[in-house]
């Protein structure tokens, strides 16, 4: 690869990170829907999910592939606390500079049951390869179920890596997302972009 061909690829990037920051911000009407929530005080820490919770839902959803899911959880816990939510699934992504992700699963909270959701979001960087895997995604400070219904970027230096299993997470206004996978395959690299999640499933990633 060329100095020409990084400086391009650069400049790209940096204009994607701009207008997924731009996407984020605007699109925010499941959260003007939902503001009842908030006199309810949705996400107090009754409605958390502690530790030991999560990682003994993640052995049983991950199985063999679950090892090093301890520490994963530990480092989320570190940064973000105890999640108020969390999302078990599937997905698909590929990459060559530029990528797509799909994926679906079911979101589960306390005292709101569970609900299906789908999510599609491209990605731009140095990342090659393809992958297929079982995903759980830790939801911190999450305001309502349909909340989740938005854009969530990218958090530049959040990649993190144990065992079989890899952590990244993405945010939107105060709401975290801490997507940890495992599957076959790899993707590999510098990559920015956002996921968007969704009530029914959609090929459209933007």
């Amino acid at each position: 690869m060329t100095w020409k061909t990084l400086v391009a690829a650069a400049t790209l990037l940096a204009g994607f990170a701009a207008a997924t920051t731009d996407a984020s911000a605007q699109y925010a009407g499941p959260r003007v829907e939902n503001a009842a929530y908030s006199d309810r005080q949705y996400g107090g820490a009754s409605d958390t999910f502690s530790a030991s919770e999560i990682v003994e839902k993640g052995h049983g959803f991950f199985g063999s592939m679950s090892r090093g899911l301890a520490g994963i959880v530990e480092k989320a816990t570190s940064q973000w606390g105890e999640p108020n939510g969390y999302i078990l699934g599937e997905e698909a992504a590929g990459a060559f500079v530029g990528g797509l992700r799909y994926g679906e699963g079911k979101l589960f909270t306390r005292g709101e049951g569970e609900q299906h959701v789908y999510w599609q979001g491209p990605s731009l960087g140095f990342d090659f390869g393809g992958d297929g895997a079982r995903t759980m995604i830790l939801v911190y400070n999450l305001r309502s179920p349909n909340a989740i219904f938005s854009r969530f970027a990218g958090i530049n230096g959040s990649a993190y890596l144990v065992g079989g299993l890899g952590m990244t997470a993405l945010k939107d206004y105060d709401t975290v997302l801490v997507p940890i996978r495992t599957g076959l395959g790899a993707r590999l690299g510098v990559n920015v972009g956002y996921l968007k999640f969704t009530p029914t499933s959609t090929w459209n990633p933007f």
